[in-house]
């Protein structure tokens, strides 16, 4: 099945899906940051098959959340590192966990996620690093970026007057 590519989309969240590709490569992310670094170890733990794990890895390595160390000479055996900008990744999967803990049925929920320190269930939300508030809908619109142009500026325009009830 061919993808559409996001790449030349101005939206964030567009190209975010673009640079880590599709359900895979955040299982492989989820895994990492779980501490598994080797290719059989995330064969493993998915159950993928080997060509398309090459191709995950590959791609988020391509993409700069990965970085491949060879640990071993012979035979040749490399381990996949996040890099910061895959570790940044880290609240996305949050959101998503913790978006799975509310709608999974309870009964299906293998996984909670802890305080390592202390064992007590976490829950995640996201917030505004400026003012601590949480981030909803309600209170939250989109604004025109630096690469916005007059259709983008308009589109947000109507949106918001939309959201606010206002004619526009």
């Amino acid at each position: 099945m061919q993808r559409t590519s996001f790449a030349n989309f101005k939206c964030p969240a567009a190209r975010a899906l673009d640079s880590v590709g599709d359900w895979w490569s955040m299982m492989i992310l989820r895994d990492a940051f779980h501490g598994l670094t080797r290719f059989d170890e995330f064969q493993k733990s998915l159950g993928i098959a080997p060509n398309i794990l090459t191709r995950r890895l590959g791609h988020l390595i391509d993409e700069g959340l990965f970085e491949k160390r060879l640990y071993n000479e012979r035979p040749a055996r490399y381990e996949y590192v996040l890099t910061a900008k895959g570790r940044d990744f880290f609240p996305v999967l949050m959101a998503l966990f913790s978006w799975g803990r509310r709608h999974v049925p309870q009964e299906d929920l293998a996984f909670l996620l802890g305080n390592a320190a202390s064992g007590e269930e976490r829950q995640p939300m996201l917030v505004d690093a400026a003012s601590g508030e949480e981030l909803k809908p309600e209170n939250t619109c989109l604004l025109p970026g630096p690469a916005a142009d007059e259709g983008d500026r308009e589109r947000i325009a109507r949106m918001r007057a939309y959201y606010l009830g206002i004619d526009a």
